[in-house]
């Protein structure tokens, strides 16, 4: 008998990942299973327009073959999906430039208004689509789908420090638009 105990039980996904990169019809519908919804979320909150969403998480699966040689497994599968749909979504939001169209099936889990009622998850959803879309990326990148300053800004093509002071002025910005803060 072999002691096996020393040896880390392999990621779920991680035998999909390696049939994916081949091209397995059958692994990469698994990981749609697993990550369709996170990719889409991302995307989503990123373009606020549900057809573009769903054309980014088109995007990703048709390429994910290719995207996952350059995985390289040190990380959460799910954070590194959540990266691809982000810079996908990013990279069509400039072809596009005409902006993103609001959805009235919004969604936004934003952590400090998830379980506020509707009239101020509408609120929130009106303020960030007034907000200038440098700020509105930021904000929803951090506080949404929880990049790091560095990531965002490898993503927006900004320092991280840059990314930090856009932050700081969406915040300013969408506290003086829903009117609350030490505005007067």
């Amino acid at each position: 008998m072999t002691d096996q105990s020393h040896r880390h039980p392999a990621h779920p996904a991680a035998d999909l990942v390696r049939r994916a990169r081949t091209g397995s019809p059958e692994a990469l519908a698994g990981l749609y299973a697993l990550y369709a919804n996170q990719i889409f979320g991302t995307a989503y909150r990123i373009l606020r327009n549900r057809a573009d969403a769903e054309d980014v998480l088109q995007d990703v699966f048709v390429g994910l073959p290719e995207a996952l040689a350059n995985y390289r497994e040190q990380g959460k599968l799910d954070a590194w999906l959540r990266r691809v749909a982000a810079r996908t979504a990013l990279m069509r939001q400039r072809r596009e430039r005409s902006g993103p169209s609001f959805d009235d099936g919004v969604d936004l889990p934003v952590r400090e208004v998830a379980d506020a009622g509707i009239v101020e998850r509408l609120a929130v959803a009106d303020a960030l689509g007034r907000m200038p879309e440098h700020l509105r990326q930021v904000f929803l990148l951090k506080e949404v789908e929880g990049f790091t300053h560095d990531e965002i800004g490898s993503l927006l093509g900004i320092s991280a420090g840059a990314s930090g002071v856009r932050l700081h002025r969406a915040w300013i910005l969408i506290r003086s638009l829903l009117g609350i803060g030490d505005q007067p």
